[in-house]
């Protein structure tokens, strides 16, 4: 597993407002991370630096993972409730959405495009600026349903192609028990950049081509 994750001097360093508003734009990104403070801290400065630039940000993440960016969010001074009235900010329930589309433990890729592209689409509504994060195909991965997750990705991947919005996805490490680093470098394969999922400094990102 650790081979995958290359040594330091590898990966690309660069704050974390340049790398969100320069680097990251109209990217597919994942983050394995090892712990939830590592994954929290990049979701926090994913989302907040989105408000900042004006972008519409949608987070579709469990509900613990909700309440703790949320927590965090009000903690910068960010007024939650005024964004998401504002459709500036539009946090949705991983489960719930995954419920919608998964059958038989497969993706209906019409009721996917139905529901995610007119969620992105009503998120550009505002003023055309997305940035978006998936938890959906970590859920998937936890449940080993392998084939839905990559089937999840390159759905994404479609409409990502579609639609200029810069996209994340992250992954906690502990998922990834068997036929690790094989099954890394498949998650790895279906994104453009990967962010380092070690404890860095919070205002720092490391990064590199997948």
């Amino acid at each position: 597993m650790e081979s995958l994750y290359r040594e330091i001097t590898e990966w690309e360093t660069s704050n974390m407002q340049v790398f969100w508003g320069e680097i990251a734009p109209c990217e597919h990104l994942v983050q394995i991370y090892e712990n939830d403070k590592i994954f929290l801290d990049t979701l926090e400065g994913f989302t907040g630096s989105g408000f900042l630039a004006d972008e519409t940000v949608v987070v579709i993440a469990t509900s613990g993972h909700l309440e703790a960016l949320n927590e965090r969010l009000f903690s910068q001074g960010f007024d939650v409730n005024k964004l998401i009235s504002l459709n500036q900010y539009v946090p949705i329930d991983a489960h719930n959405l995954l419920s919608v589309f998964l059958v038989d433990d497969r993706i209906d890729e019409k009721i996917f495009d139905s529901f995610v592209s007119g969620l992105i689409d009503h998120a550009r509504l505002r003023n055309g600026k997305v940035r978006a994060f998936g938890e959906m195909v970590a859920i998937l991965w936890e449940r080993s349903l392998y084939a839905a997750t990559i089937q999840l990705e390159k759905l994404w991947n479609q409409l990502h192609a579609r639609s200029e919005f810069t996209l994340f996805c992250a992954y906690p490490k502990i998922g990834f028990t068997q036929s690790a680093g094989e099954s890394i470098h498949t998650v790895c394969e279906q994104h453009t950049k990967v962010i380092d999922g070690h404890a860095r400094p919070t205002t720092e990102i490391y990064y590199r081509s997948a």
